[in-house]
């Protein structure tokens, strides 16, 4: 019973954001009405499914957390060229192909790592939202025939100001709703102009499945499709990018006591993800994607992160999915009110955008990176040169300010990588016997960067505690093969950062040397290496995948 109120109280976050985005989308993309109740109704089931699998979590599938889930807003702008390229049937493809990369992504994260940084998908995210908020302006002067021309920007206006004002002055559960303040505020400025229509709430059914839109996918794929794949591809990518910033983040704000995070998990929900993606590009409607602040919010409110909670918002989303009568009441929510709505909602993914920049902070090559990617972004996108190199109709879709600018920051990344201080690189096999291999190659190393004697020795020590740690539940398995083992240095300054990447059994070292005391009387032979390991590194990262472990150790030194 707790988790179904819970429940209930996540349900009423996210119905507003479901109905409302998906609304949006489909109008702007011109679709008719019969497609606007479908793709409502399956979207809610589909947010109510994958918000149950993250919770569940099943083999590399979930996150085994509580996670709000509702459609992507940043897919408004590119379902409406797809829409307008080649109809729903084409965009159903494109989501269908696409939904591939959310689940190759959460597969080769340790890979793809050191290429999607914070750095790229925080400039893809803020040239996102630059191209959706001219959708939200247009919203405003959606109106029936006969409106004064005032209505629009002062129905739009009070909305921003109401949801602004409540935002600020309220607290507590009071801010979460203050969403459906504003609408409701919006909704009765729309009322006294005239322009509110309830023919749609009292023809629709209290109960039952709207009727079902002549779905399909383009088998024949045209240069439409071509040109539109990589645009998909890029904001499929950076969707899964989301995924992996707000699945930290629910990770930290679900456990009482602060852990390293398991990337197991979060691979795991970026996959589900995928898995949504894939229903919504069957059903035609927006692809789901995690809401951290929102899933934050409830936890902090009510104080339940049981991830069994996840299934009680599905259930109530589920259930009022069949409430044909409630979903009609949203859906008659004039064009200004969604503009401001979605305005909003645009501007904080904006600044969510520069903190996720920020994150690692900016040198001047991250710096860079963002510069150039962000000004050819919004220079080019929809610029004539992009006509003149590709032609007409295929330069108007590859013109997309989000796909130059992802493209860019993703070669400025390739490119810096290559060309920065030549990296060092070691392989052996998880074994004691790779010690004096590992000690030749850092002494080696440390000669090479002209390091001192105490230099050289914190970090031919460092290396050694590693590998002891790293080895000291993998004698319990002696008789298996032992797995390999890559060493990888990379000078930066006057410290060396060392990547050893294996697969193991272990426990997640961050969280043993959180977890040292000082004050104990005779460390055991494991914490003997914790602690010299710790006295020797600057930082120790701990990154667990599944099938792989990377730790990352800082040393310092001195020539």
């Amino acid at each position: 019973m707790i988790a179904l109120a819970v429940g209930f109280q996540g349900a009423a976050l996210g119905l507003a954001p479901i109905v409302l985005t998906v609304a949006i989308a489909i109008r702007a993309a011109g679709l008719d009405d019969r497609y606007l109740t479908w793709g409502v109704f399956a979207a809610m089931l589909i947010c109510a499914a994958i918000t149950a699998l993250q919770a569940i979590q099943r083999g590399r599938f979930g996150a085994g957390h509580l996670v709000l889930t509702w459609p992507a807003a940043m897919f408004i702008a590119i379902m409406v060229a797809a829409v307008s390229a080649g109809g729903p049937a084409m965009f159903a493809s494109l989501m269908v192909v696409c939904s591939l990369v959310q689940v190759g992504l959460a597969w080769w994260l340790p890979t793809l790592r050191r290429i999607i940084t914070p750095a790229v998908s925080g400039t893809v995210t803020m040239l996102i939202a630059v191209s959706v908020l001219p959708i939200a302006f247009d919203s405003v002067r959606d109106l029936p025939a006969g409106t004064p021309p005032v209505a629009g920007p002062a129905i739009a206006g009070v909305t921003l100001l109401v949801s602004a004002i409540v935002t600020m002055r309220a607290s507590g559960r009071w801010r979460l709703v203050a969403p459906f303040i504003s609408i409701l505020v919006g909704c009765a400025v729309a009322a006294g102009f005239g322009v509110l229509d309830g023919e749609r709430i009292a023809s629709a059914n209290w109960f039952g499945i709207p009727a079902v839109p002549d779905l399909g996918f383009d088998l024949t794929p045209g240069p439409e499709f071509w040109a539109l794949l990589p645009s998909f591809a890029i904001l499929t990518l950076v969707l899964g990018i989301k995924t992996i910033s707000d699945g930290v983040v629910i990770q930290q704000g679900s456990r009482r006591q602060p852990r390293a995070i398991d990337f197991r998990q979060i691979q795991g929900m970026v996959s589900v993800n995928g898995l949504g993606m894939l229903l919504a590009g069957i059903a035609g409607t927006l692809p789901p994607m995690s809401n951290s602040s929102y899933s934050l919010s409830l936890i902090n409110l009510t104080g339940v992160a049981a991830r069994r909670v996840g299934v009680g918002v599905a259930i109530v989303i589920a259930a009022l999915a069949f409430f044909s009568k409630f979903a009609a009441v949203l859906l008659t929510v004039p064009g200004p009110v969604l503009g401001a709505y979605l305005m909003l909602a645009m501007g904080i993914l904006l600044v969510s955008g520069c903190q996720t920049i920020m994150r690692d902070g900016l040198d001047p090559k991250r710096v860079l990176v963002v510069a150039l990617a962000s000004a050819l972004g919004l220079g080019l996108h929809g610029h004539p040169v992009t006509r003149d190199l590709f032609g007409e109709e295929l330069g108007g879709l590859l013109g997309s300010g989000v796909t130059i600018g992802a493209l860019v920051a993703i070669g400025m990344t390739l490119l810096l990588e290559a060309t920065s201080t030549r990296r060092s690189r070691l392989d052996v096999t998880l074994d004691m016997a790779s010690l004096a291999a590992i000690d030749d190659f850092l002494a080696g190393l440390a000669s090479r960067l002209g390091w001192n004697e105490s230099s050289t020795l914190r970090l031919r020590s460092a290396g050694e505690e590693t590998l002891a740690v790293l080895l000291s539940q993998e004698e319990s398995h002696a008789g298996t093969e032992r797995p390999r083992l890559v060493v990888v240095a990379r000078p930066q300054d006057t410290m060396v950062e060392l990547e050893f990447v294996a697969t193991t059994r272990h426990e997640n070292i961050e969280d043993q040397l959180a977890f040292l005391t000082d004050d104990a009387a005779l460390p055991s032979a494991e914490e003997l290496s914790l602690r010299l390991l710790r006295y020797r590194a600057s930082a120790v990262r701990h990154k667990k995948f599944h099938g792989v472990d990377i730790v990352t150790v800082q040393v310092e030194g001195n020539a």
